[in-house]
């Protein structure tokens, strides 16, 4: 009697325990931090028409509250969303031929909404649930400031930045740590290519950047 009611009790434990996996209909919302990682390059700064030699232009990084909205349209496949607080990055420029070393050019605050197609490969009855995705970005930039160092030297100005449309790859896994609450780890690449236009009174300075971020995010998510 007392080994059947051990057994049941052992049962009743490992139900309350067990994680539901994802599945078809479900929706997931995550939150946590975002770490935008800039890997920048960009083509010599152009001034007044003239190519700087040695010149290029870099963007720092900034971490922000992130958001991602996914819905599963089966077992395997989710389409979705992913959103965050405004970004804030600082632009460095080197000078190169000009001879002003390296210099604080401007800051701009940025959105990069991305829609992704994720496919997770593993059955939809394990807890660990890693996935690959492929997406679309749409960055906007906003609040673009020329830095008073740069204004310092040519005076004040203006920051023109372009918004970016590009593709998005993503990589990451959900930990079921209950029916509804889950760990989420993730990274994206997300190709992010602007035109910079810097305009002062007397003088232009022009330059393509690459930003192609690498974001990394940790997150707990909910399952409805």
């Amino acid at each position: 009697m007392l080994m059947n009611k051990a057994i049941v009790l052992v049962a009743l434990i490992t139900a309350a325990c067990s994680a539901q996996a994802h599945e078809k209909g479900d929706f997931i919302v995550r939150a946590g931090l975002a770490n935008v990682s800039p890997d920048a390059s960009s083509s010599a700064l152009v001034l007044d028409g003239a190519a700087i030699g040695g010149s290029e232009a870099d963007v720092d990084d900034n971490t922000q509250l992130g958001l991602t909205f996914t819905y599963m349209l089966s077992d395997n496949w989710a389409l979705d969303v992913l959103a965050s607080t405004p970004f804030k990055h600082d632009i460095s420029a080197d000078t190169g031929a000009l001879g002003l070393g390296t210099i604080d050019a401007g800051e701009t605050t940025h959105l990069p909404p991305t829609v992704s197609l994720l496919y997770f490969p593993a059955d939809s009855s394990s807890s660990f649930q890693p996935y690959l995705g492929l997406g679309l970005n749409y960055t906007i930039f906003f609040d673009e400031d020329v830095d008073a160092q740069l204004e310092g030297v040519l005076g004040r100005g203006k920051l023109d930045l372009e918004n970016s449309l590009g593709v998005a790859l993503q990589a990451g896994f959900d930990y079921n740590l209950s029916d509804q609450l889950l760990l989420n780890a993730g990274v994206f690449w997300i190709d992010i290519d602007t035109d910079a236009d810097f305009k002062f009174a007397n003088n232009r300075i022009k330059t393509d950047v690459e930003i192609d971020p690498l974001v990394y995010m940790v997150t707990l998510g909910w399952r409805f």
